[in-house]
């Protein structure tokens, strides 16, 4: 059974997402430490791995709520200080602050750390 207001006219074209789509991106974010420093740690609430500094730029690669705590947790990349070149690890999403864009977390970084 075909309804007449169903069918694809000849002039149609398929609508494409655009190729940067914010789902295609390694990350979803940067955020910078607002805490004098913070422990990053294995898993959410586990063993801290190294330590990050108030000011420190990190790429925000995942976001998980804890459903008993209510806490706020992102999965961050960067260099931070004594885990060598780039380490992943998870930060509370309290010690934070989250921007859209490397350039503003940047710029948030050197007025915390002037």
């Amino acid at each position: 059974m075909l309804f007449p207001g169903c069918r694809r006219s000849a002039e149609e074209i398929p609508v494409a997402p655009p190729a940067t789509h914010p789902l295609t991106r390694e990350y979803i974010g940067f955020a910078v430490v607002n805490a004098s420093f913070t422990h990053l740690l294995n898993e959410p609430g586990g063993v801290s791995q190294a330590y990050i500094r108030r000011g420190t730029v990190v790429r925000i690669l995942e976001r998980r709520i804890d459903r008993k705590s209510s806490e706020s947790w992102i999965l961050a990349e960067g260099n931070y200080q004594g885990s060598g070149p780039v380490s992943r690890g998870w930060l509370q999403e309290t010690t934070v602050d989250v921007f859209n864009n490397e350039s503003q977390a940047i710029t948030a970084s050197r007025a915390m750390t002037q």
